[in-house]
């Protein structure tokens, strides 16, 4: 097929390699436009979808809004078969959603109708939901409205959203290659009425933890926020970044947010939490025990944090 793809994270790299490895021709790639970066932000730094797509010597185009008529007729004269869409970061308007032969199909992160929108990967942890997966969905005008061609699921176990995301993107740009692969036998299904979620878009202020939660919801926090933008309290008037931990179910009575002995673990509003993976400020990702070598926190110390 004649593939215009749109994506830019890293979730969508793995889509676009399967398209060039199952023989389709990707006439031209959209992306966000480079943002600063680098040295203290001062390079610009072109998309993982960008860098993808120049090394495999695809045209790269990343205007800023596609809702110029100008923009749309470039779009249109590309004259493609289909638009394969992964996390790309702009709403298509109805003549792109229209302008490909066989639509806008969108690889996204959720089994819809649960969790449209901006998250669905970090919200899917904080719920607790015990499985996650990935849609095809044949896209209309609506936010994450659209049928449904094929989809699969898999289990959120203790995954950190790197991890999943990671999962998700793999097995999205396999069912991407099996649905272009015969459309006819992957018809869209309308997607159900009831169960409609939506994934909001992740604020940096959710990351400061709330150690009143049980410490159930601190470790989802804790997932969800790895590998960005990272959940963290203030020990010592320093933030720290917690990037993973293990639930303690033994209970202590008040105290929230205190931590229980030299091992750095802290007590919740039902249970405790030990981190294993932590970062301070500047510095590297270290065990827990690497930490306290030469940042020791006594027990019965308070950590907390202000909103970011």
């Amino acid at each position: 097929m004649r593939i215009i793809f749109m994506g830019t994270p890293g979730f969508a790299v793995p889509t676009l390699d399967a398209l060039v490895a199952a023989g389709h021709d990707v006439v031209a790639a959209y992306s966000q436009p480079p943002r600063p970066g680098g040295r203290r932000g001062r390079d610009t730094v072109a998309s993982p979808v960008q860098q993808r797509a120049e090394a495999l010597g695809i045209a790269v185009r990343h205007p800023v809004s596609l809702r110029d008529p100008a923009e749309q007729a470039a779009f249109a004269a590309l004259d493609a078969d289909v638009a394969v869409v992964a996390a790309y970061g702009l709403i298509l308007p109805k003549p792109v959603l229209a302008a490909p032969r066989h639509g806008c199909l969108n690889v996204h992160g959720s089994l819809l109708p649960r969790w449209r929108g901006a998250a669905p990967v970090q919200r899917a942890i904080l719920a607790g939901d015990a499985e996650a997966g990935v849609g095809i969905m044949q896209m209309e005008a609506g936010l994450d409205t659209g049928p449904v061609r094929l989809e699969g699921r898999v289990p959120v176990d203790h995954k950190t959203a790197g991890a999943l995301t990671d999962e998700l993107a793999a097995l999205g740009a396999r069912l991407m290659v099996t649905v272009l692969g015969d459309l006819d036998a992957h018809p869209p299904v309308a997607q159900p009425a009831e169960g409609v979620t939506y994934a909001a878009k992740i604020d940096k202020a959710e990351a400061r933890i709330d150690f009143t939660q049980s410490a159930v919801a601190v470790e989802r926090l804790i997932r969800a926020m790895n590998p960005a933008p990272g959940a963290w309290c203030e020990i010592a008037g320093e933030r720290v970044k917690l990037l993973a931990a293990e639930v303690l179910p033994f209970s202590f009575l008040g105290g929230e947010g205190t931590t229980v002995d030299a091992g750095l673990t802290i007590a919740c509003g039902d249970g405790a939490i030990r981190p294993t993976l932590v970062q301070r400020a500047g510095r590297a990702v270290t065990s827990t025990a690497e930490l306290l070598r030469g940042f020791p926190v006594a027990s019965g110390t308070t950590v907390g944090g202000t909103a970011a």
